[in-house]
């Protein structure tokens, strides 16, 4: 762990913060105008990640979070230990630009390292110019090595089951 991650008070999150990781997502979508479940939807959910070693979530700041990152964890056949996905990485709109988004990703990292994982990925929209150049300073590509073309990431929501991201309680907040 780094000194600045260190000085910014990341933790990781026990399942007693779910309330707490639930409300900033809520905040996340409010400001992107994305579709997203209901509080009530997400804090059980988030319950269940936070209890599983399959996955974490980080809280920057303390005692009210300034920040969180939620990465969740897979097996795979491309390395030895589990791919990450860094799911989501927030920090509150005015404290922006003050080095809490580099401590959640670098605590991320060695969270992701301390489990085993061989590898990490972030999906990022095209338009979203300050967050693609925030992961490309901090080493993530989307062209791999050897090669001249970009990586893209496809999505098809199902209607049923527990793999759907949402359920009856969503909202376009």
């Amino acid at each position: 762990m780094t000194d600045e991650t260190r000085a910014r008070g990341i933790r990781l999150a026990d399942p007693s913060d779910a309330a707490t990781a639930a409300r900033l997502q809520v905040e996340f979508a409010l400001e992107f105008d994305s579709p997203t479940p209901s509080r009530d939807v997400l804090e059980p959910r988030f319950r269940r990640l936070i209890a599983d070693h399959d996955g974490f979530v980080l809280f920057a700041g303390d005692p009210d979070p300034t920040g969180y990152a939620v990465v969740t964890l897979r097996p795979t056949v491309y390395c030895e230990g589990p791919l990450a996905v860094l799911d989501e990485l927030y920090v509150v709109p005015g404290l922006r630009g003050a080095g809490i988004g580099t401590a959640l990703l670098e605590r991320a990292v060695d969270e992701v390292l301390r489990r085993g994982g061989g590898e990490m990925h972030i999906n990022v929209d095209e338009v979203d110019t300050d967050a693609r150049r925030f992961y490309e300073r901090h080493g993530f590509v989307n062209i791999e090595p050897g090669t001249d073309y970009r990586m893209l990431c496809y999505i098809r929501e199902l209607e049923s089951g527990p793999a759907r991201r949402a359920s009856a309680g969503d909202q376009r907040v």
